[in-house]
């Protein structure tokens, strides 16, 4: 089918599971603080009502599954329920979802994290679109003004802290009916661009660390060194895995500088490429820097074995084809 075909009404129904808990790892040295078992924090940065190098969720439903936030529409009794997933490209709807217990029944009750109740992220699945929204609460329902830029799937997720309850991240599949090009993944990249802003991006992806990970804003070729708290903090990060859309795990670092660097620790379980979102906010405005990054070899993997035929070429130098 060419990829430029006219969709009809697009219902996405991806249904994707693995196994292993997400994260960035970045090198940093011995004495790197590990992310906290069970943490599922997504909004990496946050955290207003938590005290200064304490700024995490906590533990999460998600510690008792394999399955990484974000993959499953229910988990633990909980179920992210749309009222409808299907959208035209660029026309903005009243989008509407309830979380509901295994009964059935809408859970009004949410502790606020990172000076939300909810927090509300969209991105296509080709990773080019995002969107970090926070809807309001009427009830037992939510709702937010919501506008998919262009036809295709895309894929959102929802997170919170059912009161009493330990913290999700729940996923559900929208679509867009419309011209669907998927665009390929952008180049890997250690610099953004966005509105005169430069964010550099240190720190290696390498799986099975946990590691740091700075990001470094500047304007004008000048460091920003007046960042103002959005959500709580200085910055947050979203980081996605290419290809099945985990959320991965991130978790700040608050060292109460406002710029120009912000920093994150965070593990990544396997190779791959990740998508990245710089969420900062300079002079009254919020800002999103994006990044495509690939994971390095993990530490101690050996080198590949050479090939009987790399060996005999290696020692028969007059040989050729």
């Amino acid at each position: 089918m060419n990829a430029a075909a006219k969709l009809g009404v697009y219902a996405a129904g991806l249904v994707v599971v693995f196994g292993g808990a997400l994260g960035l790892g970045g090198l940093a040295g011995p004495g790197a603080p590990p992310p906290a078992k069970g943490h599922s924090s997504t909004h990496a940065g946050e955290g207003a009502s938590e005290p200064a190098g304490e700024h995490t969720h906590g533990e999460t439903d998600e510690s008792s599954s394999d399955t990484p936030g974000g993959l499953q529409v229910s988990q633990n009794g909980f179920t992210l329920t749309p009222v409808a997933t299907a959208f035209k490209a660029g026309e903005p709807i009243d989008f509407r979802f309830t979380v509901t217990r295994a009964d059935g029944r809408p859970v009004t009750d949410f502790d606020v994290n990172h000076d939300k109740k909810m927090h509300f992220i969209v991105v296509s699945r080709d990773l080019t679109e995002f969107q970090h929204l926070h809807p309001v609460q009427k009830g037992g329902e939510w709702s937010i003004p919501l506008t998919l830029p262009k036809g295709g799937p895309y894929r959102a997720f929802a997170d919170f802290v059912p009161s009493g309850h330990l913290g999700l991240t729940l996923g559900i599949d929208l679509g867009a009916a419309g011209d669907y090009a998927p665009a390929p993944l952008p180049a890997v990249s250690r610099t953004a661009q966005v509105d005169g802003y430069t964010v550099t991006l240190d720190g290696e992806l390498t799986p099975g660390l946990a590691s740091k990970l700075t990001l470094r804003v500047e304007k004008d070729g000048k460091p920003v060194t007046d960042l103002e708290r959005y959500l709580g903090a200085y910055g947050h990060l979203v980081a996605l895995r290419a290809g099945d859309l985990a959320y991965l795990h991130v978790h700040p670092e608050e060292s109460g500088a406002a710029g120009p660097e912000i920093a994150f620790y965070a593990e990544v379980p396997s190779g791959g490429d990740y998508r990245l979102f710089l969420d900062f906010q300079h002079k009254g405005k919020v800002r999103t820097a994006d990044f495509t990054a690939r994971t390095a070899p993990a530490k101690g993997t050996p080198e590949p074995a050479a090939s009987a035929e790399s060996t005999e070429s290696a020692e028969s130098p007059g040989h050729g084809h």
